[in-house]
């Protein structure tokens, strides 16, 4: 069993040599004869487990080798162990304001010495234990937190997956949306509105949801979904039930989650639902209109949440300028031209000025087809 190393700091060679004596025999020691030969053997990474230490030594004091000790974070955890001849309760205050941990007068008892110091080393050792334990379960709280962002993402692209299989333009346009979602929320993040909501942790939440916001095109029939024409009033009234189909899944499934971790929930929110609660406003709210016009519930303005007026811009966007069945892609000047004309009617003034910002940026995720960074 490896002994635990102590350093005795003391001018006066009798006293180490007493000091080394008594501690020998269970300990391996180091003995320097001032502060500055302490701090250039601790320097070159010779860190013991204890110091014994004077305080009236020429040149570097006991304290002023303290207080240099303690700036190197390293150093914090080593027990320091004043033995000196000032016995005044003014002396051994500074000590113990420096970060000292004991206190002992000359002339001092063996059995004292050793008593102190096998006491101080045992509780650095429990403090040693204590600190690795908590640096594991700090390690083990991240490796968790990768495996559930892992999970979180195979469950979006089995989404994606299940929707392509439905409609492979659909599948398509849940990339483009995603990255222009991400553009105008990044954009938005510097306006003074938004600037204490829409945080990086909150954006990722928007953009990790966004692909879900069609999810609910699952539950509409071929022969609507996949109708090659313009569809009529009947059947658009179907298809406009996808917010509610896709809202309502997400909503169902997060309750019976809720409700299978009733002790996790009474300690707090399960965070990691957030992104499908922002799903869930995303699915439900996408086809509202700024002005009140809009689809399942006619919410206007702010009622809207922010970040279903993104994905309404979003989606519009991409509907227009790619080819469908029953139409053929716009040209990007007018679909620019179209967007603004909507500002404060059928999207939100801010996410309007976001875009025209952006539009390059738009431009180049179309013109590439692959998520943006």
């Amino acid at each position: 069993m490896k002994k635990d190393e102590i350093a005795i700091v003391d001018d006066e060679p009798i006293n180490l040599m007493i000091l080394k004596k008594l501690l020998s025999p269970s300990f391996l020691i180091r003995a320097y004869k001032s502060g500055a030969e302490l701090l250039d053997s601790v320097k070159k990474g010779i860190q013991p487990d204890l110091i014994l230490m004077d305080i009236i030594m020429p040149g570097m004091d006991g304290y002023e080798t303290l207080s240099e000790l303690r700036k190197d974070p390293d150093n914090q955890g080593i027990p320091v162990i004043y033995i000196t001849a000032l016995d005044s309760l003014i002396d051994e205050e500074k000590g113990f304001y420096l970060g000292a941990v004991d206190y002992i007068t000359k002339p001092f008892r063996p059995g004292i010495v050793l008593a102190r110091v096998n006491a101080h080393l045992e509780l650095k050792h429990a403090r040693d234990r204590l600190k690795n334990q908590n640096e594991w379960l700090e390690a083990e709280v991240k490796r968790r937190m990768v495996e559930n962002q892992l999970i979180q993402d195979t469950t979006l692209n089995v989404f994606a997956e299940l929707v392509e299989t439905r409609d492979n333009d659909t599948a398509n346009h849940v990339m483009r949306t995603q990255n222009y979602v991400r553009i105008i929320a990044e954009r938005l993040q510097k306006h003074k509105r938004f600037e204490n909501h829409l945080n990086a942790e909150v954006i990722e939440r928007i953009v990790k949801a966004a692909p879900l916001h069609d999810i609910g095109k699952i539950g509409i029939p071929d022969a609507i979904l996949l109708k090659p024409g313009k569809l009529n009033n009947e059947e658009y009234e179907v298809m406009k039930n996808h917010c509610k189909i896709g809202g309502n899944a997400i909503r169902l499934a997060i309750n019976k989650t809720l409700s299978g971790n009733q002790a996790e929930n009474k300690m707090g929110e399960v965070t990691a639902l957030s992104f499908l609660e922002e799903a869930e406003k995303i699915m439900n709210y996408h086809h509202e209109r700024w002005d009140g016009k809009g689809y399942p519930e006619e919410l206007y303005g702010d009622e809207i949440p922010l970040s279903a007026r993104i994905m309404a811009l979003a989606d519009v966007f991409d509907a227009l300028t790619t080819v469908r069945p029953y139409k053929k892609a716009w040209r990007v000047d007018a679909v620019v031209d179209y967007i603004l004309e909507q500002k404060g009617l059928q999207f939100d003034p801010d996410v309007v000025e976001a875009f025209e910002a952006e539009v390059g940026s738009f431009i180049q995720v179309m013109s590439q087809g692959q998520p943006r960074e």
